[in-house]
């Protein structure tokens, strides 16, 4: 370890000498699209894997009976290895990352690189009904943002190999680089300026070559536009569009809904028993919800809808276009069931691909319902569509769908039914759905990242560096005698915190407010400090942000907030420090 810690100093020093940190910013964004396009390929393969071996001759005979065992034994595995082996919180991956970004300056424990990469696999590969593009996100993001560490690279260059890591990581996965680039952009509010553009197309391009030199040109959506865009199809799509809004509104709160549920049982253990029982039932009555349901996708874009429906184990008759459209639709409906009641009973996995797959059963069916009333659509265009109003809606990511979509089939020639439906369905759900799966609790502590730089800034800098603790603390018992000898007398600073016994802060003494009285010496042993303390706005601790502690300042004209913490007294923080730390942190973004 001491040699290679001299040898990583030994490069450090020769890169400060002889690269500028642009270039070699650009160097380790390379570095991480590989690592990123690495990660998501074993993450694929080992899913695929595990899959295969649940596949065998001698358990095809008892296919449907085992849809309901493999789930839990999936489950059980992903408990096991968490309590037993990693005995830390995991996380879902792009809600995880985002905290990072927000709350830890782009530190990701180095851990977190092999976590998911062990147990997404195992929940998805035993049929978990989930996806795989948010633990790749997950896995790239810590190795882009300890890469930066290994390296002493400052916060904004930490945030911007995580965008780096997570455009690599989405690059491998679909073979969509630019997709790759604006989902970056789009879900880690980065910003789309020079300095940050050229790294991203630098690990987009290192991550989809990486993803072509292990898998070759195959994709997971083999399909390649053939009907083209029809102008009279426009009001069809219209209505495509408020139905994937609808739907992106259930997914979202259903979601909502099942993880509150769970929440109420403090025993992992009972949480994954109640879900893991639920998911069986799910997959034993709906078997393509097994897994991430690429084949029911890829079968839906190529017209087999028989094919795509083949594991249901009931006598359907395909040639029955309203039973075909009534599975669709409760394969659909249940897709955001099954995938929240995987997550809340401990599996780990993401919600992307469910989405797309929602989608794609959703756009099928209402194009054959439309064919059904004597007009004629592209089953496969709807499909598509369906796929990226789903994505816009339940991700908030309009662009990102638009262009994943028409990358990973090549149909550039549907980019206005995309534009369309993605403009609706985002606009509709955001409506009733202000924030997405992966932002909304970070939004509700105002610990999003967003666009607006001046939010981003406040957000970013934390109260503990703030808090000041060189005052003088007084009882409200003390005389005003006592507190001159033994605080005024020693204290640098006007003001002075009221504490009981406990610590508990009880109000402030302002030394402006007692002045008059200091020569006064009738007042020593007659007047108490309980006498002429007065209250003060507070900074809650752990629920205030400093956007709020902003707040509280214009309010109160106060130069100088108390600050506490279940009622007890921490210190206080400043104006002049606040607004100090403010600008110093804004150089430390914008530069």
């Amino acid at each position: 370890m001491p040699n290679n810690y001299k040898l990583l100093k030994k490069l450090l020093i020769w890169r400060y000498k002889h690269i500028s940190e642009r270039q070699f910013v650009y160097v380790l964004s390379v570095l991480v699209g590989f690592l990123a396009g690495v990660g998501t390929f074993i993450l694929k393969d080992l899913t695929f894997l595990i899959e295969a071996l649940l596949e065998g001759k001698f358990i095809k005979q008892y296919h449907y009976s085992l849809y309901f065992i493999f789930p839990i034994i999936g489950l059980i595995l992903v408990f096991s290895i968490k309590k037993f082996i990693i005995k830390k919180e995991i996380g879902h991956g792009i809600s995880t990352t985002l905290h990072a970004i927000s709350r830890r300056n782009g530190i990701i424990k180095r851990y977190k690189i092999i976590t998911s990469l062990i147990t997404a696999p195992i929940t998805v590969g035993f049929g978990g009904s989930a996806g795989l593009q948010g633990p790749a996100v997950s896995t790239g993001a810590a190795l882009g943002s300890n890469v930066a560490q290994l390296f002493h690279m400052n916060a904004k260059t930490r945030m911007l190999l995580i965008g780096c890591a997570t455009a690599g990581a989405m690059s491998s996965m679909f073979q969509a680089p630019i997709a790759a680039i604006i989902f970056a952009v789009e879900i880690f509010s980065l910003d789309l300026a020079f300095a940050s553009l050229v790294p991203l197309l630098l690990a987009s391009v290192s991550a989809v070559i990486t993803s072509y030199f292990f898998t070759g040109t195959d994709v997971l959506f083999g399909f390649k536009l053939v009907d083209v865009f029809q102008v009279e199809d426009i009001p069809f799509y219209i209505f495509l569009a408020f139905l994937t809004g609808v739907a992106s509104v259930y997914f979202s709160k259903m979601y909502f809904a099942i993880t509150t549920f769970f929440e109420r049982f403090e025993s992992p253990f009972k949480r994954l028993v109640i879900g893991g029982f639920a998911i069986g039932i799910m997959l034993y009555l709906i078997p393509p919800l097994y897994g991430e349901g690429y084949g029911l996708i890829n079968n839906l874009l190529n017209g087999n809808t028989a094919l795509a429906l083949k594991d249901i184990p009931y006598n359907i008759d395909f040639n029955n276009a309203y039973l075909v459209v009534l599975m669709l639709l409760i394969i659909a409906i249940f897709k955001a069931i099954a995938m929240t009641t995987t997550f809340a009973a401990g599996g780990v996995g993401g919600i992307f691909i469910p989405t797309i797959f929602m989608g794609a059963a959703l756009g099928n069916a209402t194009s054959k319902i439309i064919n059904q009333l004597g007009f004629s659509v592209s089953e496969s265009n709807f499909t598509l569509i369906g796929m990226t109003g789903l994505m816009a809606g339940v991700l908030h990511a309009p662009l990102t769908a638009i262009f994943l979509i028409a990358e990973i089939t090549g149909g550039y020639e549907l980019f206005v039914p995309l534009m369309l439906v993605a403009a609706i369905s985002f606009a509709f759900t955001k409506y009733f759905v202000s924030n997405s799966i992966y932002t909304v609790e970070l939004a509700k502590k105002g610990q999003l990242i967003t666009h607006n730089k001046d939010k981003n800034v406040l957000m970013l800098m934390r109260i503990d560096a703030l808090i000041e603790t060189n005052f003088k603390i007084i009882q409200p018992e003390m005389t005003f005698g006592e507190m001159l000898k033994k605080a005024v007398a020693k204290s640098k600073r006007n003001i002075f915190p009221v504490l009981d016994a406990d610590k508990n802060f009880l109000g402030i003494v302002l030394l402006d407010d007692i002045r008059p009285m200091m020569f006064d010496q009738s007042q020593y042993n007659e007047t108490y400090v309980s006498n002429f303390m007065k209250s003060a706005p507070a900074i809650i601790f752990d629920d205030d942000s400093v956007e709020m502690v902003m707040k509280k300042f214009k309010e109160s004209d106060a130069w100088n907030l108390p600050v506490v913490k279940e009622g007890v007294y921490l210190g206080f923080i400043s104006k002049s420090k606040l607004l100090t730390a403010y600008r110093n942190k804004l150089i430390e973004v914008t530069h």
